[in-house]
């Protein structure tokens, strides 16, 4: 195993999610894919092409519903009050790129591109991180550090499985 390759089982190993996270959501899931390799770039025909399907997508799921009542997103909803937090006021990143894909997503590079695309088209909010920027294990815990205000539940990737619409956080950047 390379040294890059060992060095991403550890990351993978050392992630932990707080028992209170579950004893507020016994049914929370998180999953942590950590990737090496990928070049930043500029937006791209690739990245524009997905953004114009989960812009689609996410008109049409809209179309009959309002947003808030997707159940993808009223599960979310419903998770974030379970830990004290207001949904109209802290937003999943699923919500507010389905809010958004009605003016059109952001397009932001290759990469953001891509995952906000695939979040909208799976309906699981999902987000990247750069891991070169971290320091230490990811947690998931039920309160961020105090220097933090918001959100309440501070979620930084877990190896744990992932049900997303059954699961619950937000995801903190440092």
């Amino acid at each position: 195993m390379s040294d890059a390759a060992a060095a991403l089982e550890a990351l993978l190993d050392n992630a932990s999610v707080d028992p209170a996270v579950f004893d507020l959501r016994p049914d929370y899931r998180a999953v942590l894919l950590a990737v090496s390799g990928l070049q930043p770039g500029e937006s791209d025909a690739v990245s524009e092409a997905l953004l114009v399907k989960a812009e689609c997508s996410a008109r049409a799921a809209i179309a009959g519903s309002p947003v808030e009542e997707l159940p993808h997103i009223a599960a979310w909803r419903e998770a974030y009050r379970a830990f004290g937090a207001k949904p109209q006021r802290t937003r999943n990143s699923l919500e507010a790129l389905t809010r958004r894909a009605e003016t059109g997503l952001p397009r932001v590079n290759r990469l953001t591109d891509v995952y906000n695309a695939i979040s909208v088209l799976h309906q699981i909010p999902l987000g990247g991180e750069n891991l070169d920027a971290y320091e230490g294990a990811r947690s998931c815990s039920e309160r961020p550090e105090p220097k933090r205000s918001t959100p309440l539940l501070a979620v930084r990737p877990s190896k744990k499985t992932l049900n997303p619409a059954k699961s619950c956080g937000a995801m903190i950047t440092e």
